[in-house]
């Protein structure tokens, strides 16, 4: 394959539960490959505005406590809804540098009645337009607690500089007909988001270059 396409990952912390000042790091960091004339950045699942790690630290499956309602509460508010715009300065950004986005955010669409969380990756293309909203298929253990259960709908791929490509949410990257519903598509760059923890990612990420025969394109 002739094609060649630099790639930021952009491996940040967010200011945890915090949506305004999570974009503006997620903008630094866009600006910051588009000066290295990458032509993708990806950051991680839920960066914005952040993994719900207290579910597991704390009683967070406690019911009718006042603790876990503030802290949901809180969660709902600093979720992102893209109707109401979240998104609009990123997708001005990567238009302006002619960049594509996977952005890993906790999302409050208000088409399913803007009272349920999801995982979801958000793909932008560098023409500043969202390219597709996967919500991730069945959340993990303790994370059912705060996130609903997604749909296939976002399992697209997209073109991008002479690639096709696609990604996934964390442990979704471990469930082979997610992976072949990419594969399909045509994906030869896959994106697979995680919190966090190599002992979940270091096996998988060889393996879907093997299985998917994507062994070469993914040293380019």
């Amino acid at each position: 394959m002739s094609a060649r396409m630099k790639i930021a990952m952009a491996q940040m912390a967010p200011v945890w539960l915090d949506k305004r000042a999570t974009l503006k790091k997620i903008y630094a960091a866009v600006e910051a490959a588009a000066k290295q004339e990458a032509g993708l950045i990806v950051f991680g699942e839920a960066l914005l505005p952040g993994y719900p790690f207290w579910l597991a630290l704390t009683g967070g499956a406690e019911w009718n406590t006042s603790l876990n309602k503030k802290m949901h509460a809180h969660y709902m508010e600093q979720s992102v809804c893209i109707e109401q715009g979240d998104l609009e300065q990123l997708c001005q950004l990567s238009k302006k540098y002619q960049i594509g986005v996977y952005l890993g955010v906790v999302e409050r669409p208000l088409q399913r009645g803007g009272h349920s969380l999801y995982c979801s990756l958000v793909y932008i293309n560098p023409e500043g337009t969202i390219g597709s909203v996967h919500r991730k298929l069945q959340p993990t253990y303790d994370e059912r607690l705060t996130w609903s259960p997604g749909d296939g709908n976002g399992l697209q791929t997209h073109s991008l500089g002479g690639f096709e490509v696609g990604g996934l949410n964390c442990w979704e990257n471990w469930m082979p007909l997610p992976r072949a519903a990419l594969y399909a598509q045509g994906e030869n760059v896959h994106v697979a988001v995680w919190p966090g923890s190599k002992h979940n990612t270091q096996d998988i990420t060889r393996f879907i270059a093997k299985e998917s025969r994507r062994s070469e394109e993914r040293r380019v």
